[in-house]
């Protein structure tokens, strides 16, 4: 008997109509222009992408050559440099020149006054100066200790210091006026410091500074082209500008 129920209380349910509330289909009756490709959509949008950039003719043919190094140059010794070197010493090396940045990571965290930040940044250059092998290893980051960028430039953000206009430097890809200039003072203070001997033996050993721009370029994923847009240039503006932004807040 419950069974012949069920049976009629669906037949039931199929028999009475369907209420055609407007929500069943909410595509159905959606007008859209068919000519409107993504191009054109992305045009359209481009004015909520806006960044000042004064110098945007120079900072395009940047653009371009910094994209033409990479994909003849760069990406080239990068994978050259991944084929021959085994995974472990890519890892190492990695490793070492990221102990190496964390002193004026330490520098920085102290000057905005970053209490926290600037003790765990601390406790990372001893781990891995000394139980981590010169930075070798990374065991702070095994503890709970994960590496966090600071530089010159988000100092000056701190304190209010406005961007200015948007720069795309050769080779280094995009920045603005105020971080160029935070650029040149981390790189002053880090020869200053002099840490484990690595800014003198540099000057002496070029190819030391060439093995550390190989391994950032080698740990950074982006590759020009991979938006597969036209307006690449305006959304990798408006990203860093917007990113910077965020890194300063936090």
């Amino acid at each position: 008997m419950a069974l012949l129920s069920l049976l009629f209380a669906a037949g039931l349910a199929q028999a009475q109509p369907v209420d055609d509330d407007g929500f069943k289909q909410p595509l159905q009756n959606l007008q859209f222009n068919p000519g409107l490709d993504q191009r054109e959509f992305e045009r359209s949008t481009l004015s909520a992408l806006e960044v000042h950039d004064p110098l945007e003719s120079w900072n395009r043919r940047v653009y371009h050559f910094n994209y033409r190094f990479d994909e003849w140059v760069f990406l080239p010794v990068v994978d050259g440099y991944r084929y021959v070197t085994p995974t472990l010493v890519q890892t190492g090396v990695s490793n070492f020149f990221s102990n190496l940045g964390d002193v004026p990571n330490l520098l920085n965290s102290l000057l905005q006054l970053k209490g926290k930040r600037s003790l765990e940044t601390t406790a990372r250059l001893l781990l891995n100066t000394t139980i981590g092998v010169a930075g070798l290893w990374d065991p702070a980051t095994r503890m709970g200790l994960p590496r966090q960028r600071e530089d010159f430039g988000q100092t000056l953000g701190f304190y209010g210091v406005p961007s200015g206009p948007y720069l795309m430097l050769p080779l280094l890809g995009p920045s603005n006026l105020r971080d160029t200039g935070g650029l040149m003072v981390d790189f002053s203070a880090e020869s200053a410091i002099n840490f484990l001997n690595v800014a003198e033996a540099s000057s002496n050993h070029p190819e030391i500074t060439l093995l550390r721009v190989v391994d950032q370029r080698s740990n950074t994923n982006f590759r020009y082209g991979q938006l597969n847009s036209p307006f690449e240039y305006e959304k990798i503006r408006y990203f860093y500008t917007e990113s910077r932004k965020l890194q300063i807040a936090e």
